[in-house]
């Protein structure tokens, strides 16, 4: 069988392409290892829309109930949970996608939602009190913080824009940043800096995270002089970068220099014709929950006219 689509990830972007690619009455394979994405080791989330809070495994429940809603017998939408895939290859004008149980699938059209995960700060003590205090994400978690001194970790735009966002609630930020120049945007660094509550010290090991049952503080090392600091902070937001979920496409699409994507951010394509990428494995500017699943829907747009208007 030949299928229309083959949509791969099972976070919101999946999901959310899953659900619309069923109303559209698409023939579709919808494959995923484990649904959910990032969100799934949240204890609660207060930010996407329509939901006061939630837990991330409800909103991975949320996710599964909704996509096997739309499948099963009469349905245009067949679902693989559990599955892995290996490999996306071309086949003629078709794809072949493999996954790791050896099965290999057609189709005419490829949506790439496989998300992507956070790069974990490697110091002692960091796994033990992860959502206890540190964090990953300051718009999931910034405004548990209000009136806290806080710690961010690292020097990139995404670290000066999480430090952004919580200078608007927390007592003080301090950032840490291991080299000795920022990566992130001249003119983000100096307006930032500006803030009376901000503080940068770079040249940095971080060596331990302190706390018994939730974040007390933050040991680090000066880099050039070897003198260790405590730091007493409540919360922790790591911003070290993100791990791109993509190296089984990197024979047949383009990627960027850590792994992501490269797309058209009008229709989601990517430069292969046939194959489109969203969510958080995509080179945009921002990723949320709700984002990624806008993404979905505007690259099952573009699919389904892609289909229908040869």
């Amino acid at each position: 069988m030949v299928y229309d689509l083959i949509i791969i990830g099972g976070g919101p972007a999946g999901a959310a392409a899953a659900v619309y690619a069923s109303r559209k009455r698409l023939q579709t394979l919808f494959i995923t290892s484990e649904w959910g994405g990032q969100s799934v080791v949240s204890e609660q989330i207060y930010n996407w829309i329509g939901t006061t809070s939630l837990s991330g495994n409800e909103l991975a429940e949320n996710f599964k109930k909704h996509v096997l809603a739309n499948a099963g017998t009469g349905q245009t939408l067949e679902v693989k949970e559990g599955e892995k895939v290996t490999a996306v290859e071309p086949l003629g004008t078709e794809f072949k996608v493999k996954t790791e149980s050896g099965q290999e699938f057609q189709a005419k059209t490829i949506l790439i939602a496989t998300g992507s995960g956070r790069r974990k700060l490697e110091a002692k003590n960091a796994d033990a009190l992860e959502h206890k205090g540190l964090t990953y994400c300051a718009s999931c978690d910034g405004p548990f913080f209000a009136d806290m001194d806080v710690a961010v970790i690292g020097g990139g735009n995404a670290g000066f824009e999480s430090a952004a966002q919580l200078l608007a609630y927390c007592k003080s930020v301090t950032l840490l940043h291991r080299s000795g120049s920022f990566r992130a945007d001249e003119i983000t660094v100096e307006k930032i800096l500006k803030n009376p509550k901000m503080k940068a010290v770079t040249n940095v090991e971080i060596l331990e995270v302190k706390g018994e049952k939730f974040v007390e503080g933050i040991v680090y090392k000066d880099r050039t002089t070897g003198k260790e600091t405590e730091l007493k902070v409540s919360g922790i937001f790591v911003e070290i970068g993100q791990i791109p979920n993509t190296g089984f496409a990197k024979d047949i699409i383009a990627l960027d220099e850590i792994g992501r994507v490269k797309i058209d951010p009008i229709t989601q394509k990517t430069g292969t014709p046939g194959i489109w990428a969203a969510g958080d494995c995509t080179n945009v500017l921002y990723h949320q929950n709700n984002i990624a699943a806008g993404d979905a829907v505007r690259a099952l747009e573009d699919i389904y006219l892609a289909l229908n208007t040869k």
